[in-house]
C-alpha cells in the first residue's frame, strides 16, 4: 500500500469545507475535529481498505477520485460506485468496512479515528445532521444508478457519467464549455462501472466526439464543448426525470 502522511490543514481552509461531513460545524466544533484527523495520500492504483478490513477510521475524500467495488468468491469483481471529493468513506456503529476501496487516481483523505468521531456524533447535532443528509443523498443515487443500469441507452449511461464528472466536480461551464478534464478511469473501467462493453464505450465516446459534445486531446483528458447537448444526452429532463 502507497500512502503517506500530509501536512496538516486547518478546516477553516479545507478546500471540501463547505459540503463535506463538517460543513455545518461551528468553530468550536471545527477545533474538536482538528485533534481527532489526521490528512493521509494514496497513490493511483493503492488500496485504500479491502472489504472485511478493520475500520479504524472514517474519512473524507479531499482531492481525487476512488472507486467502490467488491469480489465474488469466484473471482469476478464489480464496480458498484466512485468517491469523489467531499464523499464520505466508512460507517459510524461499524466495525469493519463493506466494500474495497481502491485509488482511482491520487487521493488525499481527511481522516477521523472512528471511535472518537462516534462519541462525537452523539454530542454535536451539526456532524450527525450532515451524516444523515449525506446518507440520504447516497441513497438518491443508488436510485439514480439503479436507473441508470435498468433503462438507459449506451449513449444516455456514458453522457450521465460525464455530467456527474462535470457536475461533481464543480467544473465552471455548466452553461457553456468546461476547461480540460481527465477520466479518473480507464474505459475498461468505465465499461465497468456501467455494465457496457469497452467497445461499446469507445463508440458511444467517438459519437459524442463527432457530434461536437466533446473534444479528446487523448484518451483520457477530454473537454466539454457543448454542455447543454451532453445534458440532453443523457435522457434526463429539466426536472430531473427521465424522457420517454
Amino acid at each position: 500500500m502507497n500512502v503517506s502522511f500530509t501536512a496538516h490543514i486547518k478546516c477553516s481552509e479545507c478546500p471540501i469545507r463547505h459540503r463535506a461531513v463538517c460543513a455545518r460545524c461551528d468553530d468550536d466544533e471545527l477545533q474538536t475535529l482538528e485533534a481527532i484527523k489526521i490528512y493521509r495520500s494514496f497513490e493511483a492504483g493503492s488500496p485504500i481498505l479491502w472489504r472485511g478490513d478493520e475500520l479504524k477510521y472514517v474519512a473524507s475524500v479531499v482531492n481525487g477520485v476512488a472507486t467502490l467495488g467488491k469480489t465474488m468468491e469466484d473471482g469476478r469483481t464489480q464496480m458498484v460506485g466512485l468517491l469523489l471529493p467531499s464523499d464520505f468513506i466508512g460507517r459510524p456503529g461499524r466495525n469493519e468496512i463493506e466494500f474495497d476501496v481502491v485509488a482511482a487516481t491520487d487521493v488525499t483523505l481527511c481522516c477521523f479515528e472512528r471511535r472518537p468521531f462516534e462519541r462525537l456524533i452523539e454530542t454535536t447535532p451539526h456532524i450527525a445532521q450532515r451524516l444523515m443528509e449525506i446518507a440520504l443523498d447516497e441513497l438518491d443515487a443508488a436510485r439514480d444508478w439503479m436507473l441508470l443500469l435498468g433503462r438507459k441507452t449506451a449513449r444516455e449511461k456514458i453522457a450521465t457519467f460525464i455530467e456527474m464528472l462535470v457536475r461533481r466536480q464543480n467544473i465552471q461551464g455548466l452553461d457553456g464549455a468546461s476547461p480540460d478534464l481527465a477520466l479518473p478511469l480507464t474505459r475498461e473501467e468505465v465499461a465497468n462501472y456501467l455494465g457496457l462493453t469497452l467497445e461499446t464505450v469507445s463508440r458511444q465516446l467517438t459519437s459524442l466526439k463527432n457530434d461536437g459534445v466533446l473534444t479528446f486531446t487523448d484518451r483520457r483528458h477530454f473537454e466539454v464543448k457543448d454542455i447543454a447537448a451532453l445534458q440532453e444526452a443523457t435522457g434526463d429532463d429539466a426536472d430531473g426525470g427521465v424522457i420517454f
